[in-house]
């Protein structure tokens, strides 16, 4: 079978390094296209550019939270290289049509959010691999892994786009794509051991468990995982947004340089690095997971009012260290969830966490781009290098932009952090066992005190 020798195509021991690479790979790529994109966005769409974009990231996202849980519980039967060589294809797959073709480009990045979950199989690879007590500085590595990708390559795209154009970014971003498929593809050994995975192609989940709704009441009859899954949908719902439109906000509103907004990327991304490496276990040892849930929702909510309501380019710089600090809150959930879910589910579960982010992804750009169309606000040319002039009317057009940005960020995530204190308030203890969330259908049951792999793999 095709799956079949696809895990075959590779030898060796998993590990978690292999996880990072292909994650680097990933967002480096399209880390190089921050720039072309907005040219490209721009120029396809000139008239109600935000409202498009939020569109086109809504349909996506929604694509990715309808596939996310089906392709988590079928990697968890059939293997997790053949689902993560699947998702990286596709994620990476409308890159090449960025100068060919940009209405065929935004079509096919629509489209792609059906298998552009590949977090979730990142973090199920992960979840074979390590024991417990490792795992929040595993995800905490992947996590950083995806912060470090955008260290450099917004600045490089900037850089090379501004140099030779364009074609030669997308050039470079689609070579690296096709290295990190060749990677997944030659490199990358199967982590989910042989037991647990099918002998034979068979359809091993019913339709209810493809069913992200399905999976989501389901979920639901344990209340700490669903306090978990909607913490994470009102937290991560204005986050999306906000990546959305940032650099434009920073250009136009805070009247940032092309430099500038490089250099603020890259200052984010190696403090997010530290953060999520020696802070997060440093944190996870000294006041437990759930404690750091709250700790990283703070500073999420902290540095998102700062945003909506800081009107000077240091209160961005300021307020951009605090979002690093923000950045331990993925990880450190994807634990809390890894804890409280049976080893043979890791795959459904944390699909699931990652379709609820992919409909943050859709619905976040979307709710932006509406609120930045009903303002009037539209994406306008500015210069690489200078920004633009600060007059009396421009301070009236920034206070006016700024509107909409406070209002969406303000409520949407103070209900989220309402809503987790108020269960950092109860008095139940906190995740007492592992259980299973798939239906009887699903591969394996009953209740686990612990991972079945033996420790010593590389962390």
């Amino acid at each position: 079978m095709l799956f079949k020798h696809i895990r075959q195509r590779s030898a060796g021991r998993p590990k978690v390094a292999h996880a990072v690479v292909v994650i680097f790979m990933e967002f480096f790529a399209w880390g190089l296209l921050t720039t072309p994109m907005l040219t490209v966005l721009h120029k396809t769409f000139p008239q109600h550019t935000f409202l498009m974009n939020g569109l086109i990231q809504g349909v996506k996202g929604f694509l990715s939270f309808m596939s996310a849980p089906l392709i988590g519980a079928l990697s968890d039967v059939w293997g997790r290289k053949s689902f993560l060589l699947l998702t990286v294809f596709f994620t990476c797959a409308p890159i090449p049509l960025m100068r060919l073709s940009p209405w065929c480009f935004f079509a096919l990045m629509s489209v792609s959010g059906l298998f552009a979950v590949t977090f979730s199989v990142i973090f199920a690879y992960v979840a074979d691999i390590t024991e417990e007590h490792e795992r929040s500085t595993a995800y905490g590595l992947v996590s950083a892994t995806f912060a470090a990708s955008l260290v450099t390559s917004p600045a490089i795209g900037a850089f090379l786009s501004l140099r030779y154009g364009d074609s030669l970014v997308v050039l470079l971003a689609t070579i690296i794509a096709v290295a990190d498929i060749l990677f997944v593809l030659l490199v990358v050994p199967e982590s989910l051991p042989d037991k647990m995975r099918l002998s034979s192609w068979g359809l091993p989940i019913s339709w209810e468990q493809a069913d992200p709704f399905a999976s989501l009441r389901k979920v639901g009859k344990d209340s700490t995982v669903l306090l978990i899954c909607v913490t994470v949908f009102l937290s991560y719902l204005p986050e999306a947004g906000q990546y959305s439109s940032f650099f434009l906000y920073l250009g136009q509103v805070i009247n940032f340089s092309s430099e500038a907004i490089a250099g603020f990327i890259a200052m984010v991304g190696i403090l997010s690095i530290g953060a999520q490496t020696l802070l997060l276990s440093v944190l996870m040892k000294k006041i437990g997971n759930k404690s750091t849930v709250l700790l990283g929702l703070g500073f999420q909510l902290f540095q998102l009012a700062w945003y909506g309501f800081g009107s000077e380019p240091w209160m961005m710089w300021a307020a951009g260290a605090v979002a690093a600090l923000s950045s331990i809150t993925f990880p450190s959930v994807s634990a809390l969830v890894s804890r409280c879910t049976d080893h043979d589910q890791q795959g459904a579960v944390q699909g699931m966490i990652t379709g609820i982010r992919g409909l943050c992804n859709g619905l976040g750009p979307a709710l932006f781009g509406f609120i930045f169309f009903l303002f009037n606000v539209e994406l306008k040319e500015l210069s690489p290098v200078e920004p633009n002039p600060v007059t009396p009317d421009t301070e009236e057009v920034r206070r006016a932009e700024i509107t909409p940005y406070q209002v969406c960020v303000s409520v949407s995530f103070c209900s989220a952090c309402v809503f987790c204190v108020s269960e950092a308030c109860d008095s139940r203890p906190s995740l007492p066992v592992r259980r299973v969330y798939g239906s009887s259908g699903s591969a394996g049951g009953g209740v686990h005190s612990g991972s079945t792999r033996s420790g010593g793999e590389d962390v």
